[in-house]
């Protein structure tokens, strides 16, 4: 994967049951290479009370889906695009390789 999603980005979905949705990235498991994005991959889990959770019942939550099936969207151009890398003043960024800005700020 080599850090081209990160968490907190914009991405969309190219393939599956959620395809053209985007969301923000919540986490990303990279020993899995997955991530879980926001409102995407909706899973029921039936929850018992507990402490924390005064009320039991079935939640609804976001589950992993494998990186390779979710685009960067570029934050200057709004369009899913690939990612490149390149150093610049000595740190490696991402940029867009549709427009050529960079994402990293």
């Amino acid at each position: 994967m080599a850090a081209k999603i990160k968490k907190g980005d914009l991405v969309e979905v190219i393939s599956g049951k959620d395809k053209g949705k985007r969301g923000k990235v919540l986490r990303v498991i990279p020993k899995e290479s997955k991530v879980i994005v926001e409102g995407v991959n909706m899973i029921k889990r039936h929850q018992r009370p507990n402490p924390r959770m005064k009320e039991g019942g079935i939640i609804e939550k976001e589950g992993p889906i494998y990186a390779n099936k979710v685009m960067l969207v570029c934050p200057s151009c709004g369009r899913r695009t690939r990612v490149g890398f390149k150093v610049v003043d000595g740190k490696k960024v991402r940029y867009c390789k549709k427009c050529g800005e960079i994402i990293d700020k």
